[in-house]
């Protein structure tokens, strides 16, 4: 039997080239598969960043520039207290909420206790009072209550269209549902910085610009916060 003849190749720049072509193409899938990402949790965000980002500039700049954000409907009832009387402020909003048909429970319910004040010249007990707020998006309910009186005195606020927009902005009696979609923008801003800043180091070869100029974005940033508190 003739032996066979086997090459064993001892070149080390044909290895070393490649392992570079395999690096540029493992670098090369990532930035494919990084960019594709970013794109898809871009697109889950962009519809209600933009509500988010016109609503923020609306309540950063609203008192400065007067923007006006529509003028509430307000509307004022009396109502008769129910028999047997709520023992708590708790009990009263449960009987507004359900008189009322809010969609909603109280966001706040508290107590003030009886205190003596001045009035004029002479000193007078005033009595101790309730007062319940229940809070939507579109709408502001606040009702108070001082004991012993036979009558709630309830008033009632139709936001207007911005108005309802930035109560979503900042939560106000929103459901479950709208925090956790909520949560989800939040997360997905987080990730698309962290994805937008990899995907700029791995694709331009001036990282120590790019550091810079983050560097520099983040100590201002935390300057302009520290300086506002």
């Amino acid at each position: 039997m003739q032996a066979r003849n086997v090459e064993i190749s001892t070149d080390p720049l044909s290895d070393i080239s490649t392992r570079q072509v395999k690096s540029r193409s493992s670098r090369g899938t990532f930035i494919k598969w990084l960019r594709r990402v970013h794109g898809w949790v871009g697109l889950w965000g962009a519809v209600i960043g933009l509500l988010f980002g016109v609503t923020g500039i609306l309540q950063n700049h609203r008192a400065m520039l007067k923007i006006p954000t529509g003028a509430p409907v307000v509307s004022t009832i009396q109502l008769p207290m129910p028999d047997p009387v709520p023992k708590s402020p708790r009990e009263l909003a449960k009987y507004l909420q359900e008189t009322l048909k809010l969609d909603r429970p109280a966001l706040r319910a508290v107590r003030e206790a009886a205190k003596p004040v001045t009035w004029g010249d002479q000193t007078v007990t005033q009595p101790e009072h309730w007062e319940v707020r229940f809070t939507a998006p579109h709408y502001l309910v606040d009702a108070d209550y001082w004991k012993g009186a036979n009558m709630i005195n309830v008033v009632r606020r139709e936001q207007g269209l911005l108005a309802t927009l930035e109560g979503l902005h900042r939560g106000n009696g929103v459901n479950v549902g709208w925090v956790l979609f909520a949560d989800s923008i939040a997360g997905s801003l987080i990730f698309l910085s962290i994805t937008g800043v990899l995907l700029w180091t791995e694709m331009n070869r001036r990282k120590m610009i790019g550091a810079s100029i983050f560097s520099i974005a983040l100590i201002t940033a935390i300057l302009c916060a520290v300086q506002s508190i």
